[in-house]
C-alpha cells in the first residue's frame, strides 16, 4: 500500500510541475506584454508562487486554449497579492544591485 502511495504523490508531483511549467508560459506572455522591458521571468516566478492550485490549473489551460483578457486580469490581479508585490520588488531590487 505504501508503494500505491508513494506512486501517486510522484503521480502528483509531475501533473503539478506541468500545470506549473504551462502556466509559467501563459504569464510570461501576459507579464511581457503588460511589462515591456521588463525581464518577464523571475516576474512570472513571484506571480505563479502566489498562485492558488486551481489558479495554475486555470491558467495552465490557457496554454492550449489562448490567452484571454479574463486570463490577463486574472494574472494582473495575482500580481497585485501582498505575496507577489513583495517578491517583485525583491527581484527588481537585487536586479539593480547587480
Amino acid at each position: 500500500m505504501a508503494v500505491a502511495l508513494s506512486g501517486c504523490a510522484v503521480a502528483n508531483d509531475v501533473a503539478d510541475q506541468l500545470a506549473r511549467d504551462r502556466a509559467k508560459s501563459v504569464v510570461n506572455s501576459v507579464v511581457a506584454r503588460n511589462l515591456p522591458g521588463v525581464d518577464a521571468a523571475p516576474v512570472t516566478d513571484c506571480v505563479i508562487d502566489a498562485a492558488s492550485a486551481s489558479e495554475i490549473i486555470s491558467i495552465a489551460g490557457d496554454s492550449v486554449t489562448g490567452v484571454t483578457e479574463t486570463t490577463a486580469s486574472k494574472v494582473l490581479d495575482i500580481a497585485q497579492r501582498p505575496q507577489a508585490v513583495e517578491c517583485i520588488a525583491s527581484v527588481a531590487i537585487s536586479g539593480l544591485l547587480r
